[in-house]
């Protein structure tokens, strides 16, 4: 009871908000009445009431502020009325502020008749000084803003290309809406009932999330106790090897004193030393008196398994896979898919993965050689998100490989079909993800470079990378190296130099994103399309020099050394090269280097998971689809040696980022 008493006001004001928030206008009157009678004390409420129109007297003064370029009693007002925990954890808020800073610091530049009051524009200029030295610190390192921390320095803002957006009337116009929307909507939300806020935390959400650390937790301890029993026999390897190694010390001493080593004793040194990789009958049978003997036999166990001793996947039925992938229903198909990836992505490199991947492609497995109306690339359509999801999957993982890409792009409309979805898919799907890593893998040939830049693609994604914020790490990285491929071409240069103030904008600021995966690729777009005068007279008018240099100063050896050479190509007079303006007409071989990467991202987040008796993976298609020596070995395609270029130079070549990360 003493419990009760103790946050008896507090419990009692809970019930009156949310009795207020709900407009139980009577029940309040008799609620308070009736507390009073029993002598329970109310706390006063809160000054600010959650009807919307008790919120309009202080948008209208904000707003009344920002239009007549109050700043002091702006500020004031921004402070007293939005809470500082949405002022330091809010990005937006915080950008808000940053912006609405510029708007307070040039206002007289825009709106005064004649030369503005020097004093006043000093104390304005001053103020947001203040500002970027204190609270506007913690923003310096988002590449959006990184420029405007130069405004202060500069004598004429109004005329420097990089400021000149902030003096027209648009820009005005939109920061209003933005202020107008963030208030209304963050005004409201600081009302919401105490009592609703502890019934959500504790209610429905956190049982989601209790189920999901429990199937992380699950996966945790699975993979810990793997990487134990590793460290154990690592352990144990070691222990071996250090016995061995100081008891040979021991018999390199001896002899050099005189002492004869027997046979004997090198094969019980030989037995210890090999007991993990063969059997002990067979180092006692082996002859230690031939010169070399022990030493071969080193190697041997330190080298990669034979080749031979990874057995092939069994045979499947591919007419009764198929089959159920167009006629079953959603979740057999995610299952199958899902199934069909593993078999890739799990698989040994060499003859193992050869092989799968060779039975999918002569089965047809994707219907790229159909013209049937229902077929399985269809999948990309689904009414399934997570059919949609796994079918972008598996044709990503079939864009990671050579051949696959070759199998692929024998379907003349699969690019058409994964161009739609990566514009109908939400940036935040893994479908979407998936469909943009297929895209770019798929980019490594140049026929498919050529069919992009023609659908528009560079223009979309310049659109699309305008705004970073809203992609993850590998949405982003995937995106500027399908744009440097893309720029590489001719065409690519050409289609650039139409939009070029706005895609130099846009490379300019990924050049500070703290992602710095994306680097080698921004450097290697810029260079690409600085080859183009018309692209070069742009970059030079908006100051791009003075842009780049500051990155050197931040940057390691390699990204400086391309930075560099941007420079130079930037300052470059030569005219449009004849080979710019050629090299679209030869379409000759795609696959100059062996691209076999597959990365980790293919099999992550997997949302589907089976419940108890069902199947799944290897298990599912070795129960329900054997098939009979559907395997059709075949030999793979010799690559060229890869050609590898400079890490100091800019990217020249498409490269997915992969298989960036592996070569480099």
């Amino acid at each position: 009871m003493g419990d009760v008493l103790a946050y008896e006001a507090e419990l009692l004001e809970l019930v009156r908000e949310y009795l207020d928030f709900a407009e139980f206008e009577e029940t309040v009157k008799v609620f308070t009445k009736e507390c009073k009678t029993k002598g329970k004390t109310l706390p006063k409420p809160a000054g600010v009431s959650s009807r919307d129109s008790k919120f309009l007297p202080v948008q209208k003064d904000l707003l009344t502020a920002f239009e007549n370029g109050e700043q002091k009693i702006f500020f004031q007002l921004w402070d007293e009325h939005v809470s500082s925990s949405i002022q330091d954890s809010k990005l937006i808020a915080q950008k808000l502020e940053f912006y609405l800073h510029i708007h307070f610091a040039t206002y007289l530049l825009k709106h005064s008749v004649g030369k503005p009051d020097k004093a006043e524009l000093e104390e304005r200029i001053s103020y947001f000084k203040a500002y970027l030295e204190t609270k506007g610190a913690a923003l310096s390192q988002t590449t959006e803003l990184l420029p405007f921390y130069a405004l202060p320095f500069v004598p004429n803002p109004m005329v420097h290309p990089l400021f000149k957006e902030l003096f027209q009337d648009s820009w005005t116009s939109d920061l209003r809406t933005r202020l107008e929307i963030f208030l209304s909507l963050n005004l409201k939300a600081r009302q919401t009932p105490r009592l609703l806020t502890l019934f959500k935390e504790n209610g429905q959400c956190n049982k989601e999330m209790v189920q999901h650390l429990h199937q992380q937790l699950a996966e945790s301890e699975h993979r810990t106790m793997t990487y134990l029993k590793r460290f154990s026999k690592m352990q144990a390897d070691y222990r071996n090897l250090l016995g061995v190694a100081a008891e040979l010390v021991d018999s390199l001493e001896a002899t050099v004193n005189g002492k004869m080593i027997t046979p004997e004793y090198l094969q019980s040194v030989c037995v210890r030393l090999f007991s993990n990789q063969m059997r002990q009958s067979v180092v006692h049978s082996i002859d230690f008196t031939r010169p070399g003997t022990a030493s071969t036999m080193l190697r041997a166990s330190l080298a990669p398994a034979n080749v031979q001793d990874v057995p092939l996947l069994p045979s499947l039925d591919y007419e009764k896979l198929k089959k159920d992938l167009i006629t079953g229903n959603d979740r057999l198909k995610a299952f199958l898919l899902q199934a069909l990836r593993w078999r890739l992505t799990t698989s040994y490199p060499g003859e193992q993965r050869d092989t799968v991947l060779q039975a999918y492609i002569s089965n047809d497995l994707l219907d790229c050689h159909s013209n049937c109306q229902r077929n399985v690339l269809k999948l990309l359509h689904s009414k399934s998100e997570v059919v949609r999801q796994y079918m972008a999957r598996l044709i990503s993982v079939f864009a990671s490989l050579a051949e696959g890409r070759v199998y692929l792009s024998q379907n003349p409309m699969l690019l058409q079909m994964l161009e739609e979805r990566l514009k109908a898919e939400d940036k935040d799907s893994l479908t979407w993800e998936n469909v943009l890593g297929a895209l770019q893998k798929f980019s490594l040939r140049r026929a498919v470079q050529s069919s992009m830049i023609k659908d528009g693609l560079i223009l979309w994604l310049v659109d699309v990378l305008t705004d970073t914020d809203c992609l993850s790490d590998y949405t982003l990285e995937y995106s500027v190296a399908l744009l440097m491929s893309l720029c590489l071409r001719s065409a690519g240069k050409k289609m650039c130099a139409r939009i070029g103030n706005h895609v130099l904008k846009v490379l300019c600021n990924l050049l500070g994103h703290e992602h710095h995966e994306i680097q080698p690729y921004v450097n290697g777009a810029l260079y690409s399309i600085l080859a183009i005068p018309s692209v070069r007279e742009e970059a030079r008018a908006m100051g791009m020099e003075e842009t780049l240099r500051c990155f050197i100063k931040e940057g390691n050896a390699e990204m400086i050394q391309q930075i560099e050479l941007i420079i130079k190509q930037l300052n470059s007079e030569e005219p449009l090269s004849d080979s710019i303006v050629s090299d679209d007409e030869e379409e000759e071989e795609d696959e100059k280097e062996d691209h076999d990467i597959l990365e980790d991202d293919l099999d992550k987040d997997e949302v589907l998971q089976p419940q108890l008796g069902e199947l799944a993976g290897e298990k599912l298609l070795t129960t329900e689809y054997l098939g009979i020596m559907t395997h059709t070995p075949k030999t793979k395609k010799k690559m060229f040696p890869g050609l590898h270029q400079s890490i100091d130079e800019p990217l020249q070549r498409p490269v997915t980022p992969g298989y960036h990360r592996t070569m480099y």
